[in-house]
């Protein structure tokens, strides 16, 4: 167990490191999760409300790379990556730098940590959960295969194996579906961060 605390505390000061430069730290910061499917937009979504917002944005895809050269997607690795998230959201939250996280969060077992760092660092915590028609998440992860830039490795098969296992989220939270336009909902999350 000291070993891999040992690892985790190391990955995630990698990862700091890896994040490039941060915005200013505020009094007050703000961690918005996002939660969905792959390919239901999750990562277009936080995209544009990082225009909107200073913030981090952590993507789970790209943090599994830069932990995994060679990603397996086993229960371990994904235990390990995720537990780095968490250490890293909660050393971000703490020095006062705002984040978005972009990943699945499908089930609330694994929302619970995230909930727990936003009520013991007292930041406000804003819950998204993403969707899209499934005809369009089919198109969408057919297309980002052949798109080089692109961090997810998810295809049809692996979304219809996770939605399955995605629950309800049983806190107040913005639903959002990508077929339709994002904008008033990204206002009002703005809107919400700035109270």
């Amino acid at each position: 167990m000291a070993v891999e605390n040992a690892r985790l505390v190391s990955d995630s000061l990698r990862l700091l490191e890896s994040l490039g430069p941060l915005p200013e730290p505020t009094a007050e910061p703000f961690f918005v999760t996002v939660s969905g499917l792959p390919g239901t937009g999750k990562s277009y979504f936080c995209r544009r409300l990082v225009e909107k917002l200073p913030a981090v944005l952590l993507e789970s895809d790209a943090i599994r790379k830069t932990l995994f050269t060679s990603p397996v997607y086993s229960s371990e690795e994904s235990n390990h990556l995720f537990r780095g998230i968490h250490l890293l959201v909660e050393k971000l939250l703490s020095k006062g730098i705002p984040v978005i996280l972009d990943a699945t969060n499908l089930s609330e077992k694994n929302r619970e940590y995230l909930y727990s760092i936003a009520s013991r660092l007292k930041v406000k915590l804003i819950l998204v959960r993403v969707s899209a028609p499934p005809e369009l998440v089919r198109q969408r992860l057919q297309s980002r295969q052949a798109d080089p830039t692109n961090k997810s490795d998810a295809d049809w098969e692996i979304y219809r194996k996770m939605q399955s296992t995605e629950e309800k989220i049983r806190r107040k939270h913005y639903a959002i579906d990508t077929s339709q336009d994002i904008s008033p909902t990204i206002d009002k999350i703005v809107r919400e961060v700035l109270i």
